[in-house]
């Protein structure tokens, strides 16, 4: 039986790349209504104007934060740079609107460690403690209910799928670091004028950021911790690469005793077997990047290394979709008992 409910949607940023990715997949959605687009700059300005794509599909025009009715709204994505959600969250929820933030306010649950990542205050550390980290595939039942979703990051989105059926079942051995060598397209950076994402710049270049400290960091090690039952070691390079869309992470493990009798190919074909987007790829298959592009699957290859107790793990996903605004669609779906599919079934674009 099709599902008629019609979800009013606030979107608060819209002129990022998260932000018109979230409006490319909504204004196709079967439950979604767009009630109000917010830009403080562009306000006025028809939606379709800035992004000629939504011609046709969006026909909303921008408006002023300050006026926007969001409380008028089932439900509000922050498209917008750290610190702004938490700011309006309280506010939205005693109007009884849920919040996912694509941003970092809701993703750490210690307040200490944001603020020194951040470097911000926590507004509201009331409302991260009810907050639910929303990769629907480790934690679907929290989201069913949760009212406040901290969307994950891109690379974390990558080493969590990629890793979990390993922690899950105590298959890693701690005295070696889990290592993540992941690399991400320039839209990553976002939707700014910057000179080290200028075409001249980034194109026909590929480099190392990040190496002695990255955001996504203390998000990665915070959740391995939580999958993991233990403190870990965790060694993350994040690397920027000359396409626009697009992410790879390549994980190297150190195999515990128990799990050199495991059929590990299995674990993973069972573990993922009824997730929709999340894809294992056949033994001696590596995925590629334009395989996941513009949709929301994720697709995982494991290589068992002969004669070493090491794992290498290559895990794919846009990270603008599965990586930022499809998993937030995909949350949204989960959170108003709509088919967790329901606006994402998008076959990738080739070539």
């Amino acid at each position: 039986m099709a599902n008629n409910k019609k979800i009013k949607i606030g979107i608060v940023g819209g002129t990022g790349y998260t932000g018109v990715e979230l409006l490319r997949l909504l204004s196709v959605h079967p439950n979604a209504t767009l009630t109000a687009i917010t830009s403080r700059g562009e306000a006025g300005m028809p939606v379709a104007d800035m992004f000629p794509s939504l011609r046709g599909y969006v026909d909303l025009a921008f408006t002023d934060p300050a006026t926007a009715n969001l409380g008028d709204c089932d439900v509000v994505f922050f498209a917008t740079p750290h610190g702004v959600a938490m700011r309006q969250a309280e506010a939205l929820l005693e109007a009884k609107v849920k919040v996912i933030d694509l941003a970092a306010d809701f993703r750490l649950q210690d307040t200490a460690v944001f603020e020194k990542w951040y470097k911000m205050p926590h507004s509201c550390p009331a409302v991260l403690r009810e907050a639910v980290y929303g990769i629907p595939e480790l934690y679907r039942e929290q989201i069913k209910s949760a009212q406040v979703i901290g969307n994950p990051g891109c690379y974390p989105t990558t080493v969590l799928l990629g890793l979990a059926p390993l922690l899950e079942q105590g298959l890693i051995d701690f005295s070696a670091p889990i290592v993540a060598d992941s690399k991400s397209g320039v839209s990553g950076a976002g939707r700014k004028a910057e000179v080290a994402t200028l075409f001249a710049e980034a194109s026909d270049n590929m480099k190392a950021y990040g190496v002695s400290g990255h955001r996504h960091h203390p998000e990665i090690h915070a959740q391995l911790v939580q999958l993991a039952g233990n403190d870990v070691q965790f060694i993350f390079v994040p690397h920027l690469i000359p396409m626009i869309r697009g992410m790879l992470s390549t994980l190297y493990v150190k195999l515990s005793n128990n799990a050199k009798s495991a059929d590990l190919q299995q674990l993973y074909e069972q573990r993922y077997q009824h997730e929709r987007f999340v894809d294992v790829l056949p033994a001696g298959v590596l995925p590629e990047t334009r395989s996941v592009r513009g949709s929301n699957q994720i697709r995982i290859a494991l290589h068992q290394h002969a004669g070493t107790d090491y794992l290498t793990l290559v895990v794919v996903q846009d990270n603008l979709v599965k990586g930022a605004a499809g998993q937030a669609v995909q949350n949204m779906n989960i959170m108003f008992g709509l088919p967790e599919t329901a606006g994402l079934e998008v076959v990738p674009l080739l070539p």
